[in-house]
């Protein structure tokens, strides 16, 4: 079974930072709080395509 990389952006300024592994049989995005160097916070990042 095959791991996905998936890429985590910032909620409030839309920038990429983070490459996460996703696993296949996970449906729903994946939405991480994580600090974003770029806002200077920790901000809800959320998964993209």
């Amino acid at each position: 079974m095959a791991v996905k990389k998936v890429a985590l952006a910032c909620s409030v300024c839309g920038s990429r930072n983070y490459m996460v592994a996703k696993k296949p049989e996970r449906v729903e995005r994946l939405e991480v709080k994580k600090f974003c160097p770029f806002c200077g916070h920790h901000t809800l990042h959320k998964e993209t395509m």
